[in-house]
């Protein structure tokens, strides 16, 4: 094993210890009775670890590196660059949210679909610490001006309500029930009362709702725009992008809204796919069939645009009820191969749900989309394990929104009404760019992030709430969508410029495909090596 790999495994040791949750749905042993402490001293003494591990890889000399330990080596780099921003952000002290990646939401959720075994438990008992930690954490945010946002802590009171209603639902095994009655249960209701009382009462009002009226919040923001988008792009860069996107957009709107609705009117096109009832799921079961056709149909084409495709089959599945706004997301399977990847489809509002979403979304979630790169890294058994599982943001969800265009070239929409799905899903990835922005780093208020995607996407009012409310929880991580996306069409179409009549589609997704997630700059770096190889100049 080389130097770097070593250090890589170093690493993947000290995430794992970090966030216990992730080991167990990795089905790495170890974890399963301990929760992630957010206290002050142990995210100093994991900062300098990671510190430290990222300067030993740092001082191995770039020459005579095989391609995959430089691509290690700036893995371990952008790694160790995230971790250390969250760290010294004080995430954990102010973003207070329903949202799923956020700490308390998330791991509220993960709780009731971690991998079952006898540490539950323990697990279990460990919430009231975990709850008391991250309450302190948060005195300590508001005594440093670091308010969370009163709408989203709302939201949070809210979620535990439900949490506290439906407490039962952590009740997984004859054991746990007892853990959940006399410790579950009580610590739930004691973080409630904290948020409500002594919280609440200092958040800041939606007309401030951005990092940029917090102390540091500019930097804050700049480092989160960097660990999720990979790139140099400033937010200024990255709104007008959004903006120049969301132009093109309005004309392909234009000419499917003609065909679909007999109008070129745009206004008319975004009210009918927002307001009509006919394009609305009935119930659950329709759209949990829907998504698997989907997903199967785009299994048995995929051969032809991929040298090679996942020896296992991706489940759907719904979402546990009341765990989540998303519209659906993929849960990876465990390295080992025991459980497979799952797209989960949120059913709880099928009559409020367009059935023209549907498609776009199975193809980012699934196949080709996140079952492909996911599963595809996963397999690598030469890379070490931080490679396999390394979490970066615009490579993966690029990957996820490119698989949405390429299914439109594999000519696996049904029909120009579910192609009007995959505007929707362009236009609301595009839209990110300009409100996330606009939020953060310009001052907007949530009132004018929320008009503004009623005004340029056909998102329905409470879609586009939600959405606003996701980029108020996680600055910066919905950037990433579109970002990685126009990277990896921008170096398909330098390819394909290169190689003319020797580019083959397949090839280039192997190559995408080949490392595993990593920085946009490493992509970049990979496909022009692959280029110079096949055109001879290597």
């Amino acid at each position: 094993m080389s130097p770097l790999a070593e250090l890589a495994d170093e690493l993947f040791d000290l995430v794992l210890a970090r966030f216990p949750i992730g080991a167990s749905f990795a089905g790495v042993p170890g974890h399963d009775d301990r929760l992630t402490d957010y206290s002050r001293p142990a995210e100093e003494a994991f900062a300098a670890s990671v510190a430290g591990l990222a300067a030993r890889a740092a001082a191995v000399p770039d020459e005579d590196l095989s391609t995959t330990d430089r691509i290690t080596k700036r893995t371990i780099a952008h790694e160790a660059a995230v971790l250390a921003g969250q760290i010294e952000g004080r995430w954990i002290e102010f973003t207070v949210s329903d949202y799923l990646l956020t700490p308390v939401a998330g791991l509220l959720s993960a709780l009731h679909d971690v991998p079952l075994n006898d540490d539950l438990p323990k697990r279990l008992a460990a919430l009231p610490e975990f709850l008391a930690t991250v309450a302190q954490r948060q005195r300590d945010g508001l005594a440093a001006g670091l308010t969370p946002l009163t709408h989203l802590v709302q939201a949070a009171i809210a979620n535990l309500d439900v949490r506290l209603a439906t407490v039962d639902t952590f009740v997984r095994s004859e054991a746990c029930r007892p853990v959940v009655t006399s410790l579950v249960a009580p610590a739930i209701a004691e973080y409630r009362d904290f948020l409500a009382t002594e919280v609440l009462p200092h958040g800041r009002d939606t007309e401030h709702a951005g990092l940029c009226w917090l102390p540091g919040g500019s930097e804050r923001y700049a480092t989160a725009v960097r660990a999720h988008t990979t790139t140099s792009l400033t937010p200024d860069e990255l709104h007008q992008m959004g903006l120049d996107v969301l132009a093109d957009l309005a004309h392909d709107y234009v000419e499917l809204g003609r065909r679909v609705f007999g109008t070129d009117e745009l206004p008319e096109i975004f009210r009918r796919l927002r307001d009509d009832p006919a394009l609305r799921w009935s119930n659950a079961e329709e759209m949990i069939a829907a998504a698997t056709a989907t997903v199967r149909r785009a299994e048995r084409a995929a051969p032809d645009w991929f040298h090679q495709v996942p020896s296992t089959v991706c489940d759907v599945r719904a979402f546990p009820p009341s765990t989540s706004t998303l519209p659906g997301a993929y849960r990876h399977g465990s390295l080992d191969g025991s459980r497979p990847g799952t797209f989960h489809v949120n059913t709880d509002r099928p009559a409020e749900t367009p059935r023209h979403q549907i498609e776009a979304l199975a193809f980012h979630e699934a196949v080709p989309g996140h079952h492909f790169e996911v599963t595809g890294a996963e397999t690598r058994t030469d890379l070490p394990l931080l490679r396999r599982t390394a979490s970066v943001s615009a490579y993966r969800e690029g990957w996820g929104l490119y698989s949405e265009r390429l299914a439109d070239e594999m000519g696996l929409y049904t029909d120009d009404l579910a192609r009007l799905g995959m505007l929707m899903m362009d236009s609301t990835r595009a839209g990110r760019l300009v409100v996330d922005t606009g939020l953060h780093a310009q001052g907007w208020s949530r009132q004018r992030g929320i008009d503004y995607l009623l005004a340029n996407t056909p998102m329905a009012p409470h879609h586009v709430e939600s959405e606003v409310d996701r980029y108020l929880a996680v600055p910066g991580q919905a950037l990433a969508y579109m970002v990685g996306r126009l990277e990896i069409q921008r170096l398909r179409r330098k390819a394909e410029a290169a190689l003319g009549d020797r580019f083959d589609v397949r090839d280039f997704h192997a190559v995408v495909l080949s490392e595993g997630a990593v920085p946009l700059s490493v992509l970049d770096e990979l496909i022009t090596e692959w280029i110079d190889r096949v055109s001879g100049r290597a």
